[in-house]
Order: C-alpha cells, then structure tokens, then sequence
C-alpha cells in the first residue's frame, strides 16, 4: 500500500492553539496547495491498485486510472504552470508557493508515483496476474507456431498501417504526436552512419495482441521483432518505447472568432501542436537518443521520466477489461427507479411527474430507464410542443441523442445548447453539434469564455390545463456510459417555480440577457456563489445565537480560497462542518481554534464519487440543494452551473442519509487530518456502496 503522505509540514499548528483568536485567515499555510492536492487524490485512487481487498483485475483497472489520470495531469495543469512560468515564474498562489517552487514539487511527485507504479505491475500485479492464468509475454518467448501465427497477424493488420521514419539530411525530425507511443532506435547502411529512427505504434490497434491461452504479447515487441520489414538491408539496433505528452493548454484569454465552431476546431489543430510537456522513455535507452530527443523536443532533463518495465501504463485498461468474472467484481445492474417500474406511456409517465418530484441515484437507479427514457417519451409524446437540453459530455451511442434527433424529426421545436470546450471531448461534441444540426436541431454553443457545466433538461408540453413545464437538473453529463459507474442524482420535477427558473436559464443560454432572472434555482456566475455563501453565515448565526449549527457538503473539489476561509469562519464559530471531497481539498481540518469542528473524508472505490451535494442544518428547518457545481473558482464565477432545491421532506431525508453513509463509511472513506490522508485499511465492512444499494430508493 502506498502511503499518502503530507507533502508539507505544518508550521503553524503550535501558534494556533496558542492564539486562536488571532489566526490570519490570509495566511498561505492555511492553504493546501491545489496541484499537490489533486496528487494526494491520485494517490488514494492508486491505493485502490495495491488493496489486496479488490479482486485482481480491478487492481489492475485502477492501476490504468491511475496512469491516466496521471497523463491527463501533465497535460492539464503541468502544461499550465510551465506556461505560468513564462509569464512570472515567481508569482506567488494563495498557498504561498511561487509557480516555479510548485512546478519542482509537482515533477518530483510524478516521478515518484511513476516508479511506484511501475513497482506495484512488476512486483505485485504482473505476477499475481500470471498466477491466476494471465501472462504478459515476450514475443521471443513463444514456439515457433504460434510466433509464425503472430507473424501473419502482423503481415496482414499491423505492417501495412506503420510508416517508419529516419532522421537525415533529407528526412528532418519527424513530429511525435501527444499520447502516441513510438519506438525509437537506430538504423544504418552496413559500415556507414548511424541515424536516429521512429516507428509510430498505431493507436488502432490493441496494445496487447492476443497469443492464445490468455498470454498477451505487446504490441511493441511483435514489431521489434519485424524490423527488418521495415527496414530492408538496413542494420537496425535495439529499440526503446518512448512516448510524450503535450500541453491542453493553448490559445489565450481574449480570443476571438466569429463562429465558436472554428475557434474550437482551431484550438484543436494548435492542441495537436502544443508544446511538450514530459517525455518518457524506457530506462535502457541510450544517452545519446534521449538527449537528440530532450533537444528536439525542446525539453529539459526535469521533463523526462523513465520506466524500467512498461511505458503506457493506461493500456493496461485493455487487461483489466479481460471477461474473467472470478477476478473482478461482482456484476452490477441498477435498479430501474420504483417511480417509472409500471409506468407503460408517456401519459402516466408525466402523469408521475405531475404528482410528485421524482430523485434518482445512478448508477444504483438506471439512467436509460430514467434519464434517457425523459426525453424519449419527450421525442414521442404528441403533446409535447418542444425540448431544450445542455450537453457538455456524452456517450458516442447516446440513446438520448438519438431521442433528439427523433423529436426534430416529429416537428418538435428542440434545441440544444453543445459545450463545445468540454476538455478532451471536443471533437466529440462537434461532431454531435453537426448531426443534430443537420437533423433539424437548434444549436447553441455558449460563450467562448464561460463553459456551459449545468446539466438541465426542460420539456414543454400542451396539456388540457395548458402548457406546462417538466424539468430535470443532475449533478452528472448526460452520458450513459459514465451513468453506469459514476455515483450522480438527478431531480425530475413538475414544480412550476423551478421549471420557470429553468426556462429562463435557457433562454440566457440561446438567446442574450444580462442574468437570468430565477427565484428558486442558484445559477452561477450570477447568484450560485452569493447564496451558498450567505446560508453558510446564516449558520454562523445560529452557532453564535447557541442554536445547532451544521453545513454537509458533497462534492469534487474544495477549492476556492474565499470560501475555504469562510468554512473556517463557520467552524470558529461553532458550526459542524463536514465535507465529502473526493480530490481536491485546500482546507487544512483539525487545527486547534481554527478547523477542529471540520470533518473531510474522501470515499474512493468501485463507483467514482461524481455527485453535489450541499446541505445546510437552518435551526431545524434544513435545506438541500444538489447540481453541477463543485467550491472551485471556475464553478462559481467562471461558469454557468445550476443548483435545484430539493423540496420533498422526503428526499430530503435520504439525501442526508446518504451523506451520513458517506462520512461514516469504514470501508472506502480516507480521513483527512490536517495535511495528512489515512484509511483503516484492516476493515473488511462492505463499505458505503453496498451499504447504498440496501438503501431506500430515491423514487
């Protein structure tokens, strides 16, 4: 088990218990620093991979998370800072840490985590695999049948696709591609020079080809192995993976374009482009390839990382995927909402609706029979007049998507307004964005400075009565895919007051207006982060006035400096705070006189902990809210986000049960003390997510 550690000693700790009362709430010690945060989180996802409690191939799955959430980190916020560190490489964030002080840190995690990894597959999972029937092995290593098998494989689906490429006065270095893998080698004409040479392994093909028996053969040694095909007559020396990786970051503030489409799919061309932002390498490569690498790269000798065993460390998702039940966990099918169980039309399905808010919780609750299933009566009800929808990610196979389609086909009047920018599924979207355009879709793509994160559904439909409004707001994407392993709730309501409130979101979104004008919904960046943060003090009041006092919070990341000081005003005051934060956390709990009324756990298991959840005690009278946005500056001021209130007394009681299961878990919660992250990792409970589906439905 890895051990999670604090990347920073506290130094104040002695000094608040002496001086409570004049703690400075400014001061950059009080602040976790977000970047090595996020690697804390990282971390316990990758203790996830060492657990011996998790079955073999789950281990295996979040070992791949792990390595990918790694990847995503280079080129997210490592391309971030080496871009900060052009423009003042000693600014200082609230932390205290300037920009290049951070930049070391962060290199220096990676790193280790890196070798960690890499361990953790050579020492303890490889072999376990190869014990429990599943081999990792060289191409060498079979008989000659089964590598003249392989050999055909590679004659016929993998030889026509490479295109081998040699440095020299005529070929200059060739560009390497963000997330490729390559093999780098030498070539000569026998007794001349030599020159530096890359095969670019396709990303097309499966990483581990299939030798029979459950033993897998890389990809990259059955074309090591067939060099000579690529290089006729030549004399070929032993090759080495290497890979980069290249910075999400591009563009700047302030760029303009006439068409939101184009900036999107320019920045998209510029991403592929982007400069590099690590490289790494097998650890045998030779000093003289890796520095012709490092140069032309333009990198430096902090920018590079070398494995000793595997390089791609993501790929291995292809294995953990194996069908072997016995080593993975139990499979899981959700429940379809007790609500919509008998439901037969689209009638009685808005009929349900009509009657009372309907919440459900995925993926315990199945999203196709909840959430698809909306907009496909919606699409099929001839009552309905129209159908607005955001998307900011969704499955390639949406069945929602193809409920659009159907009802633009019908005559309905649907509109959608598509994020563009949803990082890394932008091409997706795009594509999306032209189908339903061409199916008669209306399309709008927000702002080019402010992301569309809400996740907002809206039905108008002609009843005897009227028009009248059907609505849903989630705290997750409208993605079927994510929905079956991401822990998301969603509201159905017919409530009129939250309905309009959604209707004029809308209409801010397609149309143009100064602030939606909503009196139920909390919408960012206009009221989101005022509202919060009032019904915060308004704990603060009653902790002062004796009253109990109480704020539970569920979300991703607390990350916002203002508010993580306002939290530390409410704990000084009296009010319990506890916090579900499954990343990042800059809130140091547990200081004396500070944050000694602060409880943070951090539940990591089977289902990642994707949903919002903000509940606040009021003297009795409590209040609960749930929607897309997470304590993050971005989510608060920089993007537009919803959250609903939830009104039903009861629902309202099963979300505060479902936070009590959380913060109480003794199977998957890590607890956070001051800067340090600890688990019982001797506890075999079946933990909070069984212990959720033996929970009451929300519907």
């Amino acid at each position: 088990m890895p051990e999670v550690t604090p990347h920073l000693q506290p130094q104040t700790a002695s000094t608040l218990v002496e001086r409570p009362v004049e703690i400075d709430l400014d001061d950059p010690e009080l602040f976790e620093n977000r970047e090595l945060s996020w690697l804390d989180f990282n971390d316990r996802v990758f203790a996830e991979a060492c657990d011996p409690r998790n079955p073999l191939l789950e281990r295996v799955k979040f070992l791949a998370i792990t390595a990918s959430n790694l990847d995503e980190f280079y080129s997210k916020r490592v391309g971030w800072l080496r871009r900060q560190m052009r423009n003042d490489p000693h600014v200082r964030t609230i932390d205290g840490l300037t920009i290049q002080e951070q930049l070391q840190l962060v290199r220096d995690r990676c790193e280790a985590t890196n070798q960690q990894m890499n361990e953790t597959w050579e020492r303890d999972l490889r072999p376990a695999l190869a014990e429990a029937g599943v081999e990792i092995v060289s191409y060498d290593s079979l008989d000659a049948e089964k590598r003249d098998e392989l050999r055909d494989y590679f004659v016929r689906s993998i030889f026509p696709v490479l295109t081998p490429l040699v440095v020299d006065p005529a070929h200059p270095f060739p560009f390497i591609s963000g997330g490729s893998l390559s093999l780098a080698l030498g070539v000569r004409e026998p007794g001349q020079t030599w020159h530096f040479a890359r095969v670019k392994i396709p990303a097309n093909r499966p990483r581990f080809i299939d030798a029979g028996e459950r033993r897998f053969v890389p990809i990259e040694e059955l074309i090591g192995a067939h060099l000579e095909m690529l290089f006729a007559g030549a004399e070929v020396s032993p090759w080495q993976v290497v890979r980069v990786l290249r910075s999400a970051v591009v563009g700047g503030p302030g760029e303009e374009a006439e068409d939101l489409r184009d900036l999107i799919e320019s920045e998209l061309r510029m991403r592929r482009l982007a400069e590099p932002v690590v490289l790494e390498a097998a650890s045998d490569i030779p000093d003289n390839r890796l520095e012709l690498l490092v140069e032309e790269l333009e990198l430096d000798e902090e920018d590079v990382t070398r494995s000793d065993h595997f390089v791609g460390l993501a790929d291995l998702m292809e294995i953990a995927s194996l069908p072997m039940g016995s080593l993975s966990f139990p499979p899981f099918t959700p429940e379809i909402p007790s609500a919509f169980l008998h439901i037969e039309d689209d009638r009685t399905f808005f009929a349900t609706l009509r009657s009372r808010d309907v919440m459900v919780h995925h993926p315990y609750e199945s999203f196709d029979a909840s959430v698809a299933r909306f907009v496909e009566e919606a699409s099929r009800d001839p009552s309905v007049l129209a159908i607005k929808q955001t998307l900011y990610r969704t499955s390639p196979d949406s069945p929602l998507l193809r409920s659009l389609i159907d009802a633009a086909g019908r005559g309905k009047q649907v509109a959608v307004v598509v994020e563009l920018s949803a990082r890394f599924d932008e091409a997706n979207n795009l594509e999306w964005a032209r189908r339903l355009e061409d199916a008669g879709v209306q399309i709008a793509y927000g702002s080019p400075s402010m992301k569309v994160h809400s996740k907002i559904s809206l039905v108008v439909r002609e009843e005897p009565s009227g028009v009248k409004l059907y609505g849903h707001i989630g705290t997750g994407n409208y993605n079927s895919r994510t929905a079956r392993v991401y822990t998301d709730l969603g509201l159905f309501t017919a409530d009129e007051t939250i309905c309009a409130d959604l209707l004029a979101v809308f209409n801010d979104l397609t149309g143009f207006s100064r602030e939606p004008d909503t009196s139920t919904l909390l919408v960012a960046p206009f009221n989101l982060r005022s509202e919060l943060e009032r019904r915060v003090r308004r704990e603060i009041e009653h902790a002062r006035a004796g009253r109990p006092a109480r704020v539970i919070f569920k979300m991703n990341a607390l990350e916002d400096p203002s508010f993580t000081q306002l939290l530390y005003e409410a704990s000084q005051a009296g009010v319990q705070v506890d916090l579900a934060v499954r990343g990042i956390c800059r809130l140091r709990p547990g200081l004396p006189g500070l944050s000694d009324r602060v409880r943070v756990v951090s539940v990591i298991g089977r289902f990642l902990e994707h949903s919002r959840i903000y509940r606040f005690e009021n003297d009795g009278e409590p209040e609960s809210f749930i929607g897309s946005a997470d304590i993050m500056k971005r989510n608060l001021d920089e993007r537009i986000e919803v959250l609903t209130p939830i009104r039903d007394p009861a629902l309202q009681e099963q979300l505060r049960d479902t936070l009590e299961l959380l913060l109480n878990d003794r199977r998957q919660a890590w607890h956070l003390n001051d800067r340090t992250w600890t688990r019982d990792e001797t506890s075999t409970e079946d933990g909070v997510h069984a212990t959720l589906l033996a929970a009451a439905p929300f519907s």
